[in-house]
């Protein structure tokens, strides 16, 4: 894989594009003063509170508090990776993304090469399956219409041993590609043949759109199918077994029923969901995700107008997963099986999206009856019935609870216990919240046992000390100030020299100012905006934002004299607080002849080091 992309190529790319040109390709922005406004495209609101800065290159919602640069825009719009957003804004910017480590070109030549040639085997089996009926009524069978085909690039791989082999594989370089792609299989002989054969076929894309990967499913007896050239058919249909192990369901002795891509450079099954790209092509806004367990259940919900359905690639709801999903809606429907299975994957579901329910996010479990699955239910019931059972659907919490406790007696305190123990540490897993709190009442409710301190009050411990204390508001104040004049104007860190005394003041922000500082002058092309993207998932992040939105109502000249007053002011105290430790060791007895001479020139100075009122 490609390195690491270097901090000052993304410096430069922020400096070359203009983030109110990239948000208003997808949202109306309109001129306010020296900023221009929206409604907000993250959030539903009646008035604008979304603000987008030029000045600053960034952008902030008053009303739901998302903010960032152009990258974090893309992010969060588009639903693109980190350096999907880069490669977004570079090839915009004409330029060619910079990795780090000397894995700069060769690796993206390789990668792309992939993509290509998986295009290449999509469009292949499309055309076959225009030219095996047996196939097309397969699809016509489950109701699939012409536009549900063409939006899903359905296909076929023939039942020959090197059909795809044979016309992507013209050459050993190709050949080579393919196989890395895992279109091909391998005998116990060493030949190589096509993965996929006798399947009708299901193209899985990237959140691009790219293809990388399939998955194929049986339809035909395995008698009708020929042996292969290299091999025996017996050993080949191991090799298949084995590669596909995981695989439960199963026709005959002819393999998986269903058959997924192996794992490869561009696909990673437990970081995938088959039908995203086309949820987020039908929906500017995704309300809702609904999460079902196979392709056929999301192309026909599709198909039907539900346009939000997913599906995880044969395995368990993972904890990439459910940081996809809720990146891309707040709001995620689970639907299983009602059996045993069905209530085990649902709880998997539960684990990985707990440590992701931040205030806002919502999630739900609906069970469909036994025999049945989404895809016979939207026929059976039509789109009314099946958006019933969704308003029906069972809330997380409520799930939780009751998964936790089915075989506890509340009744006892010994049954209470029990279920105070399962669940403090999954809720210990909720960020911050009125979700996690909430969750801790009821769980108090339920076992009448205090958990707060169970499940972790560091947090409240961590606000407590940060709360301003009665005597030093004005101190407080003035690094607040120096650092909010700062995230606004980096361009000020090269009015000063190093090296700074205040940076020894013992003072909360700070580290972070003379962190600010040192980044701004190592950095000095730094937008506001490219300044938030280095801090983005730090702690600090809400806070720097918070201050990049402050009208400090000063021109460029005041901001100036104001940053560098304020750094004046903090050396000032520096020096008092050095003047205060001296003379408390001097009481102690326990000065050097340097520490008398250094008190005796800080008393002298001592009426230039006063405190700012």
């Amino acid at each position: 894989m490609a390195g690491r992309i270097p901090e000052r190529f993304i410096d430069d790319l922020l400096t070359r594009i203009d983030i109110v040109d990239v948000i208003q390709e997808r949202v109306t922005l309109k001129k306010a003063g020296r900023d221009w406004s929206a409604r907000c495209p993250f959030h539903d609101e009646r008035s604008p509170s979304f603000t987008v800065s030029p000045a600053k290159q960034f952008y902030h919602c008053f009303g739901c508090g998302a903010h960032g640069s152009a990258i974090r825009f893309l992010m969060d719009y588009d639903r693109l990776e980190f350096p999907d957003a880069i490669e977004e804004l570079a090839a915009r910017a004409g330029l060619k993304v910079e990795y780090e480590g000397g894995q700069r070109d060769a690796p993206r030549e390789d990668v792309s090469d992939l993509y290509t040639v998986l295009d290449a085997a999509a469009t292949f089996y499309r055309a076959q399956l225009a030219r095996h009926p047996d196939a097309r009524a397969y699809f016509a069978g489950r109701g699939l219409d012409d536009e549900t085909l063409k939006r899903f690039n359905l296909g076929f791989a023939p039942n020959q041993w090197d059909a795809l082999k044979n016309a992507l594989g013209t050459n050993p370089q190709r050949l080579a590609l393919l196989d890395k792609a895992g279109m091909l299989a391998s005998g116990d002989r060493g030949g190589k043949y096509d993965r996929f054969r006798d399947r009708v076929m299901f193209p899985i894309l990237d959140r691009r759109g790219r293809t990388i990967a399939f998955g194929g499913r049986v339809f035909e007896k395995d008698a009708d199918r020929t042996p292969p050239p290299d091999t025996r058919a017996a050993d080949a249909r191991m090799d298949v077994r084995a590669e596909q192990g995981e695989e439960t369901e199963r026709k005959g002795a002819g393999g998986p029923k269903y058959l997924n891509s192996p794992e490869t450079p561009l696909f990673h099954k437990g970081r995938e969901l088959f039908g995203l790209w086309q949820v987020r092509d039908a929906n500017q806004k995704i309300a809702r995700l609904l999460v079902v367990e196979g392709y056929m259940d999301v192309i026909a919900l599709h198909q039907f107008g539900i346009t939000q359905a997913v599906a995880t690639l044969g395995t368990a709801t993972t904890s990439d997963h459910a940081e996809i999903l809720f990146r891309n809606s707040a709001d995620v429907y689970f639907c299983f099986d009602g059996d045993r299975a069905g209530r085990q994957a649902a709880w998997r579901a539960v684990e990985s999206v707990l440590p992701r329910m931040r205030d806002g996010r919502q999630a739900w479990f609906l069970f469909v009856p036994d025999g049945e699955d989404p895809d016979s239910l939207i026929r059976a019931e039509g789109v009314d019935g099946f958006e019933r059972r969704l308003s029906q659907a069972t809330p997380l919490s409520e799930f939780f609870f009751a998964e936790i406790s089915k075989d506890v007696s509340l009744a006892s305190i010994d049954g209470k216990a029990r279920l105070a123990e399962r669940a403090r540490p999954l809720i210990g897993q909720i960020p911050d919240g009125a979700f996690r709190d909430l969750m801790i009442v009821e769980l108090e409710r339920m076992s009448g046992a205090r958990t707060v301190s169970a499940v972790g009050t560091a947090h409240a411990g961590t606000q407590g000390s940060a709360r301003p204390g009665g005597g030093r508001p004005a101190q407080r104040s003035l690094v607040r100030t120096a650092v909010a004049l700062l995230v606004q104007s980096p361009a000020l860190a090269a009015e000063i020299q190093p090296p700074w005394t205040f940076s020894e003041l013992r003072q909360p922000g700070v580290a972070l100012l003379v962190e600010l500082i040192r980044i701004c002058r190592e950095r000095p092309t730094l937008t506001t905006g490219a300044l938030l993207e280095h801090f983005a998932g730090r702690d600090e992040a809400s806070s720097l934002n918070k201050l990049a939105m402050m009208d400090l109502l000063v021109d460029a000249s005041q901001a100036r004299a104001d940053f560098v007053g304020a750094l004046g002011q903090l050396d000032i105290q520096t020096s008092q607080q050095r003047l205060d430790d001296l003379i408390a060791r001097q009481l102690e007895g326990g000065l050097s002849d340097v520490e008398r001479d250094e008190l005796r020139q800080l008393m002298v100075s001592k009426p230039a080091h006063r405190r700012p009122q």
